[in-house]
């Protein structure tokens, strides 16, 4: 037997159409876990926003990386500086185009030394950053 439905006085017509609104609202739902989870995983690094009202938005052409040890030496890329040398590669970094500090820091490496790389990346007018993170298994 074919399925039938009620259509006025007593004359019953077949089914015709098929609602396809469940497996839309399924597939969109899908869509959006798999967008967010995309993310977290080509993620890896946590975007540190500074609130100034001078700079934009916009994005960074390149990345220059700054690493602190835990005993407090700094590294520009993978060569060990000195505060003056990293002022230098700061200040050049900002000047040839418009840079992102990505700032990786030993977990034991003290607080203080991390803002003060963060501040003279400013100074040279760097001013997006990331945090590089180690992600959590």
């Amino acid at each position: 037997m074919a399925a039938t439905a009620s259509g006025g006085r007593g004359k019953r017509a077949p089914i015709v159409g098929i609602n396809v609104t469940p497996m839309v609202d399924v597939v969109l739902v899908l869509l959006v876990i798999m967008m967010v989870s995309a993310t977290y995983i080509v993620q890896q690094t946590m975007r540190v926003e500074l609130p100034t009202a001078s700079t934009s938005d916009g994005s960074a052409a390149s990345m220059a990386a700054v690493t602190i040890a835990a005993d407090g030496r700094i590294f520009f890329g993978d060569e060990a500086v000195t505060e003056a040398v990293l002022i230098e590669r700061l200040r050049a970094a900002a000047r040839e185009h418009e840079a992102t500090l990505i700032v990786t820091a030993d977990a034991h490496a003290e607080h203080g030394t991390v803002v003060h790389v963060m501040d003279l990346a400013r100074a040279e007018g760097i001013a997006s950053f990331a945090i590089n993170v180690e992600q959590a298994q």
